[in-house]
């Protein structure tokens, strides 16, 4: 009959080490358990209120960082409501848009893209389901004559 013992703490070894992996493998399927009163998301009034007043630039900058320049530009009103969005090239101003909302309801209603002459060049309005998503979206041409139709569609997968 041959000797064994020296493979009895090898086996011994391999059958811990197998069970130490079962057991971390099973300590990582579990989620970890989230506080929901903690939640870092933010209602849309929460947002707006944030946003009051607020002016965000964007810089770009070389990899060095020795040159920066302005690549976007959007400014808030004392309601919190997007009033303008300028968006930059390294000539100057690539595309503006103003914005217009019925406080109302607090919704967009109009949209007007200046191009990069600051030229008006579509003027969007924008029509709502009731539970506040966008339903149609017109463009029209600087004269009032209709250029096109957005339809949004939403489903769920």
């Amino acid at each position: 009959m041959k000797n064994t013992s020296f493979f009895k703490p090898i086996v011994l070894f391999l059958g811990l080490l197998a069970i130490t992996s079962f057991t971390q493998v099973k300590k990582t399927e579990t989620p970890p358990q989230i506080n929901q009163s903690h939640t870092p998301f933010l209602t849309p009034e929460e947002k707006r209120e944030m946003r009051k007043g607020l002016v965000v630039k964007e810089m770009n900058t070389t990899a060095n960082g020795k040159r920066k320049w302005l690549d976007h530009l959007t400014v808030w009103d004392e309601h919190g409501y997007k009033m303008e969005e300028i968006e930059y090239a390294v000539y100057g101003q690539r595309e503006r848009i103003t914005y217009h909302y019925d406080y109302n309801t607090g919704r967009c209603i109009r949209e007007n893209v200046y191009n990069d002459k600051n030229k008006l060049y579509r003027i969007r309005k924008y029509e709502y389901h009731d539970n506040g998503r966008k339903k149609i979206q017109y463009n029209y041409l600087p004269n009032g004559k209709l250029y096109s139709t957005k339809i949004f569609e939403y489903s769920y997968r």
